[in-house]
């Protein structure tokens, strides 16, 4: 099974026979290409929606369910299928981690949907059963166009082939054209935002994007200096802009920042700087448009888009309260308004939490001199090393020549819930040993540490982190750790805060930290909880389910670029990575409602 010989024909073989089945919409047949426990994940392919569904009797089930009369296989009606060999995800072998590796073969194929008309492309990953026959672990089908409507490539601008506009002309006039009849409105110019708009405009789709800072990047700008992206550059590009060879791995965020907001300008994404919404957006379902009062500068302003589409972030900063903060005589604040440690040289220091922001905060505070810096650790913490993490996660699938869109397309073709089972199968263990010596040395520091959401639930790893929680009570270590282990940050951990007095924070063990600044790196409020404050409750109320991001029963991200509940009203948040993906099929879903065939 060694040879590219075989590797393709064990994969012909397996799609020739799918195809037949899926073509002649005989559903059985179809589910008997997949082990028993095997696993479909399928984004807009068979329905307006991000489905995961695992083993035989549940794939059966929706493949089978009535569409417009027929059967949901015999709807869609996805043929022509076509291995894809002559990209990076041509067959090849795969091995997964567990109790027994799981070995077999995986690759890409394409094909055609029928209703709606569009272009598909999948991806297989085939073992052998008890009886030698290769059968699906997973099969992953996915919307790629519209036909007709196929994202363009590249823009024609300037003064050739009989064009009569400049390319200031040509986009000056398109602004103009978004401004006065926006089909979409973007709230939030970060890079969930404007990575949607820039998609959106590739689908022929007029976006326009308000953002409450007076310059793209100001939402890194402005925080804290010492920041830097936690994951590699080749991982967190943006969408159609890689970037610079140059760059470090890890970027700051004053240059990410910058660049941010030159991608911006080379998209040539309309967008309001220093505008936010005035009151809650009303929505008219008989125009099936939303009335929207827009604060710019400082007028006000009412557009009507089709589509809202929220991409505000993570939150905003959650504080919590506790007695006597009101009589702490020094410094306070969110970690999210850390600015400046400098100015806290030879101070005492004390940081209210054990994840990323409050990692980074420490390590900034010793690196500028504070006299003592203590890190209050309230519960145990994920922690991984960036050098595993490169290893682990961020470590390209493919050739280190592929397209990252081939990448995120591979990524994304496993099931999330199929993943969080091969982490607690050994996986999680595997990463463990890789840090061992490191947490050993952390634990011997006082620090603790876990790798399950739950005592009990299972070693789900960072990625259950990532996906459940947005990543809160995680710690991708890049030099606090370090200083942890060397005793220049203090912990203090097992004991809850009981309150605060004019001197710092005591503890309900009748202990004390004394402090002359304090910073409370407690994360973010939830993302629904900010949609509440702009939406209002009448609209909020709708939303099913009540949560953005976490994982639905069948292991999709909820809301996320997928039907919220309520029409016209789409979400848009996540890492770099998950926005590059994604946006498509956001940008698909709206394309589909435009043209009425969703």
């Amino acid at each position: 099974m060694t040879s590219s010989e075989d590797l393709y024909a064990i994969s012909a073989d397996w799609l020739r026979s799918l195809e037949v089945a899926s073509s002649t919409g005989d559903s059985k047949l179809f589910v008997s290409h997949f082990l028993s426990d095997g696993w479909l994940r399928d984004l807009l392919c068979f329905s307006w929606d991000f489905r995961t569904l695992s083993g035989s009797e549940k794939i059966h089930g929706f493949l089978s369910e009535v569409v417009d009369g027929k059967p949901r296989l015999e709807h869609s009606g996805l043929r022509d299928f076509k291995i894809d060999d002559h990209t990076a995800n041509a067959p090849s072998p795969f091995k997964l981690p567990g109790p027994q590796d799981i070995e077999g073969v995986q690759g890409a194929f394409t094909f055609t949907i029928v209703k709606p008309a569009a272009l598909g492309r999948g991806f297989f990953r085939l073992t052998q059963d008890a009886n030698g026959k290769w059968k699906a672990l997973t099969l992953f089908t996915n919307m790629e166009d519209l036909v007709g409507y196929e994202e363009s490539s590249a823009d024609q601008h300037g003064l050739y082939e009989g064009r009569k506009l400049t390319w200031e002309e040509d986009v000056d006039a398109q602004f103009r054209a978004i401004e006065a009849d926006p089909t979409v409105l973007i709230v939030g110019g970060g890079q969930s935002g404007l990575t949607s708009a820039a998609r959106l405009r590739r689908l022929g789709i007029r976006a326009l994007v308000i953002d409450k800072n007076a310059r793209v990047g100001d939402s890194w700008r402005q925080r804290y200096p010492s920041l830097k992206l936690h994951t590699p550059a080749y991982q967190s590009s943006m969408l159609y802009s890689p970037y610079p060879t140059n760059f470090p791995n890890y970027i700051p965020k004053g240059k990410l920042a910058n660049f941010i907001d030159s991608y911006a300008v080379n998209q040539e994404l309309c967008i309001w700087h220093s505008s936010s919404l005035v009151s809650n957006p009303v929505y008219d379902s008989s125009s099936a448009r939303w009335t929207v009062e827009v604060q710019r500068g400082d007028r006000k302003v009412f557009v009507h888009p089709k589509y809202l589409v929220l991409a505000t972030g993570s939150g905003s900063p959650y504080t919590p309260t506790w007695n006597g903060m009101d009589e702490f005589q020094g410094a306070l604040y969110h970690s999210d308004f850390h600015k400046d440690a400098e100015q806290f040289r030879g101070k005492r220091v004390v940081v209210v939490g054990a994840g990323n922001a409050g990692a980074d905060i420490c390590q900034d505070f010793v690196a500028h001199g504070a006299t003592e810096v203590t890190m209050v650790q309230r519960s145990a913490t994920c922690v991984i090393t960036s050098t595993t993490a490169e290893k682990t996660h961020f470590k390209l699938p493919l050739p280190d020549s592929a397209p990252i869109e081939e990448v995120d397309f591979h990524n994304n073709s496993m099931p999330l819930a199929l993943l969080l089972q091969l982490n607690i199968a050994g996986w999680t263990q595997h990463m463990k040993m890789l840090d061992k010596e490191f947490h050993d040395d952390l634990r011997k520091a006082g620090f603790n540490l876990t790798w399950e959401l739950s005592p009990g639930s299972g070693e789900v790893g960072l990625d259950g982190f990532l996906f459940t929680r947005q990543a809160s009570g995680t710690m991708i270590d890049i030099g606090c750790g370090k200083l942890i282990i060397e005793g220049k940050v203090k912990i203090k951990q097992g004991q809850e805060i009981s309150h605060f007095d004019k001197d710092g924070i005591a503890f309900k063990d009748g202990s004390k930290l004394s402090a002359d600044v304090i910073v409370i790196a407690t994360g973010n409020e939830p993302i629904m909880k900010t949609a509440r404050a702009l939406l209002g409750n009448e609209i909020t109320d709708r939303l099913v389910p009540q949560e953005v991001m976490g994982l639905d029963s069948e292991g999709e991200i909820n809301q996320t670029y997928r039907p919220s509940g309520h029409p016209g009203l789409w979400f848009a948040s996540g890492a770099f990575l998950f926005s590059r993906f994604f946006s498509k099929r956001l940008g698909l879903q709206i394309l589909a409602r435009e043209l009425g065939i969703a």
